[in-house]
């Protein structure tokens, strides 16, 4: 479990908990998940780095600390993905957005590509990846083969939940990669989905089935 960050606020698990509920509406769990994805936020850019700017304020001038928001990149794994940008955005909003398009093969739950798109001078950023769920690790680990072709500065992987399977197969494909969650469920089933959880994110963001 090295480089693996639990994010326990009461906060993030009051919110985390309202949204397993199966009987949550689709603008409910919507809703939860943008608001979990901004606390989540404060965690993830704790360490990032931030440069002396001048400012005047109504008395005088004086030096102060920002973050180069440019410098940072979201990257979502299409679709649910998406779900957490809204949230990443409202408290980093000069960051750029990156799209990962990943399917999972229903046979083989191996991950195919169909869409990428990122923003230009990729080696100068940061990355963080967004996706609801770690559960297999295979679409993460081909977002981060993917990525690492660009040489990006760093890489970092935020999901509301994961599973003990899917962090060691991150872990053991890109170990170098810090992985944020809210929490560390107890196993994936035969479907590939992790147990409790939270169903098919995509499917509670979106309304579809």
């Amino acid at each position: 479990m090295n480089n693996v960050h639990l994010i326990n606020h009461p906060l993030v698990q009051h919110k985390l908990t309202l949204m397993r509920r199966k009987d949550a509406s689709t603008s409910t769990f919507r809703t939860l998940l943008n608001e979990l994805s901004s606390l989540m936020a404060y965690e993830v850019t704790r360490d990032m780095p931030l440069q002396d700017v001048e400012v005047q304020t109504p008395l005088e001038t004086m030096t102060g600390k920002m973050i180069d928001g440019k410098k940072l990149v979201f990257v979502s794994i299409l679709r649910a993905g998406n779900g957490i940008l809204e949230g990443m955005l409202s408290v980093v909003p000069g960051a750029r957005v990156g799209h990962v398009g990943l399917y999972r093969d229903p046979a083989t739950l191996q991950p195919v590509e169909y869409y990428f798109k990122m923003p230009q001078e990729m080696e100068e950023r940061d990355i963080v990846i967004v996706d609801p769920m770690l559960a297999t690790g295979n679409s993460a680990i081909a977002a981060v083969d993917r990525l690492k072709k660009l040489k990006p500065k760093s890489i970092k992987f935020v999901c509301l939940l994961t599973c003990p399977e899917g962090i060691a197969a991150l872990q053991k494909a890109h170990p170098d990669v810090a992985i944020y969650t809210a929490a560390i469920d107890r196993e994936l089933n035969s479907h590939g989905y992790i147990l409790p959880g939270l169903g098919d994110a995509g499917d509670r963001i979106f309304g579809t089935k």
